[in-house]
């Protein structure tokens, strides 16, 4: 039995492999680790997060561009997914060491200060004419609510509070408080499913992730997830597999490292960026029929 997801697909893949052990059933029980939130424990990184950083890092240099086009001054705000950790946010600064990205990033790993951060933004906003700002859908106040939890019910299939909306909230304060030409962009499902930005090696760790778990089931053992260790070699970035403890992973969330976001709370620091940028190496060769992309359609087989 092999379980493809994030943390709470991985407290499922735990809870059956227990219970197969408790009434004596023999089945091997292998985690294969998905989740573009990248906050999976244990693992360097997970798969999917690489393009996802990418896609995000991506558009964030491009809505660079079309936000500076013009001589009036403009304050963007992307909303980028990421509940409890920042690691797609932070991707986000992938764009600004690259001369083209958000002035300020902001992560759920650290308190929310609403007054501090509309000041942030009217003073860079008045040196430069322009301001982009990347933010996370998980950011909260010091009490620990969401900024943008939604006024309702709503909830997801594991009982966590529905967010949305952020973006356009905090545009609607910034354009208050300095009278600015403002948009907010929340990047949604664009960000996890932009395949014609996904990057190689994400692909081929992907990959390889579920042949080790395959592999390690058809040699006998059980009750692990897949994980990736990083190494350097000559200089040069080298991923292999490990395999975790089913009852160490399931739902504990690894999250951005204190010490790679700034002081100000507002931006990462470089061990971030040189921690993402081997992830996103990579163009893949991917199938187009008239210039569109051509996914294969797979025929669903009920196995007896």
């Amino acid at each position: 039995f092999f379980y493809n997801g994030g943390n709470d697909s991985m407290d499922t893949c735990n809870k059956i492999s227990k219970y197969m052990q408790k009434v004596g059933y023999e089945c091997r029980v292998m985690g294969v680790p998905k989740t573009i939130d990248n906050d999976l424990f244990g693992t360097d990184h997970c798969p999917g997060f690489a393009s996802a950083a990418k896609y995000i890092a991506t558009s964030c240099m491009e809505v660079y561009q079309d936000a500076r086009v013009y001589d009036t001054g403009m304050v963007c705000v992307i909303e980028i997914m990421g509940r409890h950790a920042g690691w797609l946010a932070g991707a986000a600064a992938l764009a600004t060491a690259y001369g083209a990205g958000p002035d300020l990033v902001y992560l759920p790993e650290v308190d929310f200060d609403m007054d501090q951060f509309l000041s942030d933004v009217d003073r860079i906003y008045k040196e430069k004419g322009n301001c982009m700002v990347a933010v996370s859908e998980g950011i909260h106040y010091a009490d620990g609510s969401f900024v943008s939890e939604a006024k309702t019910s709503a909830t997801d299939g594991f009982g966590h509070a529905q967010l949305g909306g952020l973006a356009a909230m905090l545009a609607d304060a910034v354009k208050q408080k300095t009278g600015a030409k403002v948009r907010g962009i929340e990047l949604s499902l664009l960000q996890r499913c932009g395949a014609h930005l996904a990057s190689e090696t994400d692909i081929e760790e992907s990959f390889m992730s579920g042949k080790a778990a395959v592999e390690n089931a058809v040699a006998g053992i059980t009750d692990k997830m897949v994980g990736f260790e990083r190494s350097y070699e000559n200089g040069q970035y080298v991923c292999k597999t490990k395999l975790l403890g089913l009852t160490d992973v399931a739902n504990t969330e690894k999250k951005v490292p204190l010490e790679w976001i700034n002081a100000a709370h507002n931006g990462v620091e470089k061990p971030f960026i040189d921690y993402v940028l081997p992830l996103v190496q990579g163009e893949p060769k991917l199938p187009k029929q008239d210039s569109l992309p051509r996914f294969a359609k797979l025929k669903k087989v009920l196995a007896k």
